[in-house]
This record gives structure tokens, sequence and C-alpha cells, in this order.
């Protein structure tokens, strides 16, 4: 099949839009955050906690700076922590993909849009995650903070993901996410379509404050939304030369 839509790239963050695993993560940050002396029932903790949430999409090792913003080895200490949590309830418990996902993945590929997870998780739980799910088929890139440079609410993810798969032109890219973070990125990166997924953690109006330029409900609408994009004038041919 043909693709008639100007989208040549999609991004899609993983928990949250294109993994159902909200409730795995608070926990493992939770648990971290736990490692350093700051537990639940404490003022330190409900403080860290909406710190979490505000923050959520960002790099992990970014957060826990955040939380422990004058000691670097606690942070270090609070992210080895997340990790070692969150792979442990992937062994225990799995992966599962969002209504939808498997679906909409396909439908993009098949029209000829290449896909690229992005995530705020480390190299080492990214490649967890994608065992897990087995989708190593199914995607054309997967990219973290550290292949980037900066995580999000930073571009580089997406430039990154643009300049390793040859698209021609930032407004051939198509972000969805479910943080105020994600659109941020996608917007930053000059993305023609930045989709805020009412799956996740953030609501309609944070997404739409951080630059979502439309609101889905859940990724499985996301093929529609790509596909049916009208193309842009600017869109043009390489240069005549």
């Amino acid at each position: 099949m043909g693709n008639a839509s100007p989208i040549k790239l999609a991004c899609l963050d993983l928990a949250g839009t294109t993994i159902g695993d909200i409730a795995m993560v608070e926990r493992a940050f939770a648990e971290a955050i736990a490692t350093q002396g700051i537990v639940p029932g404490t003022g330190a903790y409900a403080r860290a906690m909406v710190h979490v949430h505000r923050s959520r999409g960002c790099s992990k090792i970014e957060v826990f700076r955040g939380i422990f913003p004058t000691n670097e080895a606690q942070a270090q200490a609070a992210n080895l922590g997340f990790e070692r949590s969150y792979q442990g309830a992937i062994e225990r418990a799995g992966l599962v993909p969002a209504p939808g996902t498997i679906e909409a993945l396909e439908k993009l590929r098949g029209a000829g849009v290449k896909i690229c997870l992005i995530t705020g998780f480390s190299r080492a739980t990214l490649g967890r995650v994608l065992s897990a799910l087995g989708w190593m088929d199914k995607v054309d890139l997967a990219i973290c903070p550290e292949d980037a440079g900066r995580g999000r609410p930073w571009p580089d993810m997406v430039l990154t993901a643009i300049l390793r798969l040859g698209i021609g032109d930032v407004r051939e890219v198509a972000v969805a996410g479910d943080s105020e973070s994600d659109m941020l990125c996608g917007s930053r990166a000059g993305a023609s379509i930045v989709a805020g997924v009412m799956t996740g953690v953030h609501s309609r109006e944070r997404l739409i404050r951080g630059g979502a330029t439309q609101i889905i409900d859940s990724i499985a609408d996301f093929p529609s939304l790509v596909l049916d994009s009208e193309p842009s004038p600017a869109i043009i041919g390489a240069c005549s030369r």
C-alpha cells in the first residue's frame, strides 16, 4: 500500500502511550525514592512524587536530579533503584501493549511510515522493554536520552531519529505521547503533528500547554490522524541545482 500522507516518520512514546505500564512506572519511582530514605507518609515523599508526576516523560536520571538537586550520588543511586525495580516488575509481570498499539504500528508501516520509539528510560531498560514486548521487527528505531544527548522536553531524540532514518524535513514527522514533555519535544523539533494521547499521566490541558496540535483518546486513533493529514505546501522536492 502506498503512502498518501506527507508524514514519513512517527515518533511514539512508550510508557502510557504504546504500553500500559503507568502503575509499574509509578511504583518503581516510589521504590527508588524510598531507597534514599524518603518514605510514604512524609511531606518529602509527597513533594517528590509531585515532581515525578510533573516530570513524566523526561529522562529518569534528570527526574532524580530534580529530587536530589545537590547530591549527584544520591540521584544516581535512586536512578539505579528505579531501573532495578522496573526491570524486576517486567520479569515478574511482563508488559502489555496498550489496546490498538500493534494494529497502529502495522497500519503505519504498511503505509510506508517509519516508526521510532522514544523514551526516558536508560538504554539497558529500553532493551529489556523491547525484549519483553518482542517489538524489534515492528519498529525501525528505538532511542533513549543516551543516544541523543538530551532527553525530553528537548527535541534531541526526535531530531536524532530524523537524522538516523534519513527523513528530509522535520515537517514529515508526527509525534505521539501522553505527557507534557512529549508535546514540548515534538513541537520543539518542528513536527507537523504532535498528538497528545489521553491514556497516560497528563491532562488535556497540560498536553495542549506543551504544544499538542491534536488530542486523541488512544494510540489506536493515531494512524488515521497521520494517514489522513494534508500535505504541507512548504514540503517540496530537493533543490533544483
